[in-house]
């Protein structure tokens, strides 16, 4: 399509590059700097979609993020093929670039013809809440007929088909200052927060180019020079100072605890050129000092009758297209309006060749400079006028006005041939952001428009956000916002003062039977000022049930350009102030955020990391299996030729009772404890003492929460009088870490400690089994390994290969054992050469299954399955490792509740199956009498279960009632069959007397 619609001049477009872009596999013809809305207005294409339940014509309403009806179907990658499709984009927020593809929704067979079209007809059906009333009766209709249908018919556009093979990515960032806007008041308040040059700041906005409603602006002056020449000069002073970062194309979409903000950056989408693996998106998540919101205003339509017919657009939105992107929306303008910004709308559009006339439901007398301005233009001017109806089908044709008289009375009505309207019925402050921080709104009567109140967060909001629009006080509000938080601003600069004042008014009046009239309040869900009216009659009064019953406010518009229209009608109707009516909940994202922002690099193999140990690679060369141990890779087990996981295991646990074998444990969480306080803060968040440890000792130790049921066990030693190094579980190390610096913080914050996270500083090499010493000797050089210098549970640094090595004396197996702490980056270089001089003693690398069977032989346990949230230490029994004397310690006074002391409670116990080799399934129920009925009284359950190749036989650790007191007895487990006898016993099965440990 060519451009007749095009000025021959002006605008902020490039002329120099001209692109296209296919829409509905036409050609649209455009510059860079374009969007897809001002290319279409460009063509003279007005219809850019159909309603979304009537299926209506509906054109270009906003050029902004508001816009409710032009949404399309973008494929940002042309070359992806048939099935691609990125649905609800906004065609005034799509940018233009060659060869992009877009496509209008909600149709079949075609834009131009719909066959929805027939829901039109039969509106008086579909109103407000008809679904609800309709699809009651009869009820087995619901699942084979009405469900189906209404799934079809939902939603605005059609999900994708094919992968999104574009990258997303995300980036976490502090700033002293966050500015979420970047129009005049936003500049503003940036220029004065970044002043001191200390202060960091970052300035978002969600348009190609900062400027906000003065790139729209063709006439106002600041400082006696053009608008935009003070944007340009704003724009060069922050990128000159280092403590400033602008974001254009950036949408703060959520405002949480905390001076929480979270955008969304578009990084590609505008680049035809851009590399490949580029990404498409960036989610910011951005703590501030302080965030100063000017987020500015949206213009209100006016409810009247077909007020959504293609033409008929916002008046500033017809501005911006007639200045910023310099295409005349049509020849012949109507500007109907209550406003007095309107008239800045007709005086451009005048300017620029229209045919402009003013419909102004205001009275001469309350009209301003605005109505001299126009009329010294030669614009007719019609005061105290009103809107009865738009004519035309796919395009505006004409509005019916006419006169209002001082009762109210409707005059003679005039017909107004036209193709195009700006309409305007005021403004309202955008405070979606500062309502979601949590901020409290207050309602400006003269405005008629709710207002920051008061803040809960570091935030202050500056401009028409806040209700204030002549464009010098934007300014000096903005320079007042940001100076506030940085130490000092600067003076306002003089500027031209803009056309302000407006008459509130929520539907226009008809002389149409109004039970047969569409005015549209939302224009995305197709909700009617009728429908309001229906709602309240039959009885929704709160302003949150209006919206869900009609679904007004909802969708990708949330309410932009509807909710000040819907409240001002339920007010109106119930008869009360707006104020009492209130406000829906401003709910994030403020506009759609796609879900590949959101979800970033998370997805396919990244969805769910996999963590490698520094000796991965060399386990991974060797044959092992792997399995995933919370967000850990590990290897299970090392088969040889022929061996499956059972022959693999019995040979691994064989060899590590007769010879020697390598574990690594590098994926233990490792926490340091640091202070001078930190001996009394691990006695109060352990079960057991630690004030008496020695330097250099190690001890078993138990957590609880504070309901006093096991949370977490680990090996911990003192390096120092004020420095612990604490082993968790594998998967317990996030929890224990957020357990810890929760009291720390919260309960404790007298204690002087310092908490850090060191697993991944570590790899932890596990020697195990009778020649362990042996392997370790020719590496060690500065440590005595003997038994009376280096005795079980004590922990001594120094060198292993070389390297700076925390070396544990201590066994998760039962027999002689050392864990090597290595620097990670040595961790494999330390691990080949201990396994090369293992191999004379007969070494072998074993994997978890390995360990778990080992250390159930000797009766050790492990927090999360030999736990389920309700154990406590008695329990297990632990109670020995409950101090006694201690004044408290998390979960204390837990112990001691009737019901965790309460005879019959499950108790830890070992199981051995009459047949030796039958091997019980964990979780398997065990009761006492299998002919009892069903239900069936289940008395525990089965926690661990191995084939163990040193028992000569199978074992298990079960929970059962009052297990201990019943060792010796025959009870019954759940076996896929039926049932299969077991003894209970005691849960050490191999090495009774503890003693191969200090070998």
């Amino acid at each position: 399509m060519s451009q007749p619609f095009r000025r021959p001049s002006g605008g902020r477009i490039d002329r120099t590059r001209p692109l296209s872009v296919s829409f509905n596999g036409k050609r649209l013809e455009g510059f860079a700097g374009d969007t897809v809305a001002s290319m279409l207005i460009a063509s003279g294409q007005h219809l850019a979609g159909r309603s979304f339940k009537y299926h209506r014509p509906r054109g270009i309403l906003s050029h902004g993020s508001d816009e409710p009806s032009a949404l399309l179907s973008v494929d940002w990658r042309a070359d992806r093929g048939a099935g691609y499709r990125d649905p609800n984009n906004r065609a005034s927020v799509v940018e233009a670039r060659d060869g992009l593809v877009v496509n209008t929704q909600n149709h079949w067979p075609s834009l131009e013809t719909d066959v929805g079209a027939v829901n039109d007809l039969l509106s008086p059906i579909f109103v407000a809440g008809f679904y609800y009333k309709t699809f009651m009766w009869p009820r087995k209709f619901w699942d084979k007929v009405y469900e189906p249908v209404i799934r079809r018919a939902a939603g605005l556009g059609e999900a994708p088909e094919v992968k999104d093979a574009d990258r997303y990515s995300n980036r976490h960032a502090h700033c002293d200052v966050l500015v979420v806007g970047a129009g005049p008041a936003g500049f503003a308040a940036a220029l004065a927060a970044s002043a001191d040059g200390e202060k960091r700041v970052i300035l978002a906005d969600e348009g190609a180019e900062p400027g906000g409603a003065l790139l729209n602006d063709a006439t106002s002056t600041i400082d006696g020079k053009p608008a935009m020449e003070w944007v340009v000069e704003s724009v060069a002073t922050l990128d000159a100072r280092e403590n400033v970062v602008i974001l254009p194309r950036t949408t703060a979409f959520g405002y949480y605890n905390h001076n929480h903000v979270c955008m969304v950056e578009r990084v590609s989408d505008h680049r035809a050129d851009a590399p490949e693996g580029l990404a498409r998106e960036r989610l910011w998540q951005v703590r501030a000092g302080e965030v100063v919101l000017a987020t500015g205003s949206h213009e209100r339509p006016l409810v009247f009758e077909n007020n959504d017919r293609p033409g008929i657009m916002l008046a500033e939105s017809v501005r911006a297209f007639v200045n910023r992107w310099a295409v005349l929306p049509g020849n012949d303008l109507v500007v109907a309006t209550s406003s007095a910004s309107a008239y800045r709308t007709a005086l451009d559009a005048k300017a620029a060749g229209m045919r402009v006339s003013i419909v102004d439901i205001r009275l001469e007398a309350d009209c301003g400079p605005e109505l001299t301005a126009a009329q010294d233009a030669g614009i007719t001017v019609r005061t105290g006028h009103t809107v009865i109806r738009a004519l035309g089908g796919k395009r505006v044709a004409g509005l019916v006005v006419a006169p209002i008289g001082t009762n109210g009375a409707i005059g003679e009505k005039t017909t107004l041939a036209c193709d195009c309207v700006a309409m305007s019925g005021g403004w309202t402050p955008s405070v979606h952001l500062f309502s979601q921080s949590r901020g409290k709104l207050s309602f400006d009567g003269e405005l008629d428009a709710f207002v920051p109140g008061t803040s809960t967060q570091a935030e202050r909001s500056a401009g028409a956000c806040r209700g204030v629009y002549d464009l010098a006080a934007v300014i000096a509000d903005g320079l007042k916002a940001g100076g506030s938080g940085a130490g000092g601003g600067a003076s306002a600069p003089e500027a031209t003062a803009s056309f302000t004042g407006f008459q509130p008014v929520r539907v226009l009046p008809t002389d149409a039977d109004a039970s047969k009239v569409k005015a549209f309040v939302d224009f995305q869900n197709d909700v009617t000022a009728k429908d309001i009216k229906l709602a309240v009659r039959e009885g929704f009064e709160s302003i949150e049930h209006v919206k869900r019953y009609t679904t007004t406010g909802m969708a990708t518009d949330q309410g932009k350009t509807s909710n000040m229209n819907a409240l001002g009608l339920v007010a109106g109707i119930l008869d009360r102030p707006l104020p009492a009516v209130g406000t829906t909940t401003f709910r994030p994202p403020y506009t759609p955020v796609s879900f590949g922002a959101l979800i970033g690099p998370a997805r396919d193999e990244l969805f769910d990391p996999v963590r490698k140990t520094p000796i991965d690679p060399w386990a991974e060369r060797n044959g092992a299996v792997f399995e995933p141990v919370a967000l850990w890779r590990r290897a299970k087990y090392f088969p040889k030729a022929g061996e499956d996981m059972h022959a693999a295991v019995a040979r691994e646990t064989k060899a590590v009772r007769t010879h020697v074998g390598i574990f690594d444990a590098s994926t233990l969480g490792k926490i340091e404890v640091a202070g001078p306080d930190a001996a009394e803060f691990m006695n109060r968040i352990y079960t057991n003492a630690w004030t008496k440890l020695k330097t250099g000792g190690c001890r078993y130790g138990l957590m609880l929460r504070d309901d006093g049921f096991v949370y977490d066990d680990g090996v911990v030693a003192r390096l120092a009088a004020d420095r612990f190094h604490v082993t968790t579980t594998t998967g317990g190390a996030p929890r224990v870490m957020r357990h810890m610096e929760d009291y720390l913080q919260t309960e404790w914050p007298d204690l002087d400690v310092f908490l850090t996270s060191i697993t991944e500083q570590w790899a932890v090499i596990a020697l195990q089994g009778p020649n362990a010493r042996k392997v370790l000797e020719p590496f060690v050089t500065d440590i005595d390994l003997s038994e009376a210098a280096f005795p079980h549970m004590t922990v001594k640094t120094g060198y292993v290969c070389g390297v700076p090595s925390r070396l544990f004396r201590v066994s998760f197996t039962g027999e002689l054992g050392f864990e090597v702490n290595v620097p990670a980056d040595y961790g494999e270089a330390v691990w080949t050469a201990l396994y090369e001089e293992g191999r004379k003693h007969g070494i072998t690398p074993y994997g978890t299954e390995a360990m778990h069977v080992l250390r159930a032989e000797v009766g050790y346990v492990v927090v999360g399955q030999e736990t389920d949230g309700t154990v406590t230490p008695d329990d297990l029994g632990l109670s020995g490792l409950v101090s006694k004397v201690k004044p408290d310690f998390v979960g204390k006074r837990s112990l001691s509740r009737p019901d965790m002391v309460a005879a019959g409670r499950r108790q830890l116990v070992g199981l051995l199956t009459k047949n030796p080799e039958e091997v019980l399934d964990e979780g398997a129920q065990v009761v006492d009498d299998p002919a009892q009925p069903i239900p069936m009284k289940m008395i525990g359950h089965v926690t661990s279960s191995y084939a163990s190749s040193n028992c000569g036989r199978s074992i298990a650790m079960a929970m059962i009632e009052a297990g201990r007191e019943r060792i010796g007895e025959t009870v019954f487990v759940t076996t896929p069959a039926g049932f299969t006898e077991a003894v209970i016993s005691n849960a050490v099965f191999y090495d009774v007397k503890g003693e191969t440990a200090d070998a």
